[in-house]
């Protein structure tokens, strides 16, 4: 399943500007930067950040693919926001945890940016760095929720702010139920359902999720059945003893990440709008 190749370009019909970035030359972990048409006058705007995780079961999917893309571009352009596509290593040539610990690296590179002085000009004069949220669907909605807790555990990142979290159509494991795919591409506690990466019912650390607010999705048509997940994953976030916001919208009819797949049918810009709602509430 490898979705065609987009090259970085300006989007014709909405003035999205894309380009590739490399955070890590060591380990060849890149990201796609999307840049909404922004109008002369109001150049010294900041914008909110998206900072994406594209699913694919850790093992498929690309943010240089032309699925993502298409995506990325019309959320970019109806949110007006900046968003950053990880393009973190893929199982099984590279087992489970590297698509966390890429995540988590690509994460300390933006926030090098926070004094205005990293390496990526668009982030440094653009990027409103107290507006910045995660959004990931299916695995990429796992690892997104698994950086706002380790943002809330971890020391030192004080000067960022994720404001919230947008958790499209989970992929979580099942405590009662073995995940095949997931034995298949991860050796030790992740293939045993108890790491807290994919199952927040053993979180420790749920409460310290450091964003204010999280908005979750369900496909009613869940193919793969992680509708119930995801609901399920709203109330052990509520159980927790964390303090923030929570919401939870069913795609009625749909499927998992139909929105991905068909960015411009009117459910998909019905989720995208509800997206761009939450990004830019004060």
């Amino acid at each position: 399943m490898v979705a065609d190749y987009a090259p970085p370009t300006v989007d014709p019909q909405t003035g999205v500007e894309s380009k590739d970035v490399v955070i890590s030359p060591e380990t060849g972990v890149k990201a796609r930067i999307f840049l909404p048409k922004i109008n002369v006058p109001d150049q010294q705007k900041k914008l909110p950040l998206i900072i994406h995780y594209h699913g694919g079961g850790f093992c498929i999917g690309s943010s240089f693919d032309i699925i993502t893309t298409r995506m990325l571009t019309v959320l970019t352009s109806v949110a007006n926001a900046i968003a950053i596509s990880i393009d973190y290593r893929l199982a099984p040539e590279h087992l489970l945890p590297i698509a966390f610990d890429d995540s988590w690296s690509a994460l300390q590179w933006i926030f090098t940016h926070l004094n205005r002085e990293g390496p990526e000009l668009w982030l440094n004069q653009f990027v409103d760095f107290g507006r910045v949220f995660l959004l990931g669907e299916s695995a990429g909605a796992a690892i997104a929720h698994h950086m706002a807790v380790r943002v809330g555990t971890t020391k030192g990142l004080e000067g960022s702010r994720i404001r919230g979290a947008v958790i499209v159509h989970p992929y979580f494991v099942d405590n009662d139920q073995p995940d095949e795919l997931v034995r298949y591409l991860s050796p030790g506690p992740i293939a045993a359902n108890s790491d807290p990466k994919l199952n927040p019912k053993v979180d420790t650390d749920l409460d310290k999720m450091c964003c204010e607010k999280v908005l979750v999705f369900v496909a009613e048509n869940d193919g793969f059945g992680l509708k119930p997940r995801g609901v399920e994953y709203c109330e052990t976030l509520k159980n927790s003893g964390w303090k923030g916001d929570l919401e939870l919208v069913e795609n009625e009819g749909e499927d998992h990440c139909f929105h991905v797949f068909n960015p411009t049918c009117e459910s998909a810009l019905v989720l995208v709008q509800k997206v761009a709602s939450f990004v830019n509430q004060d």
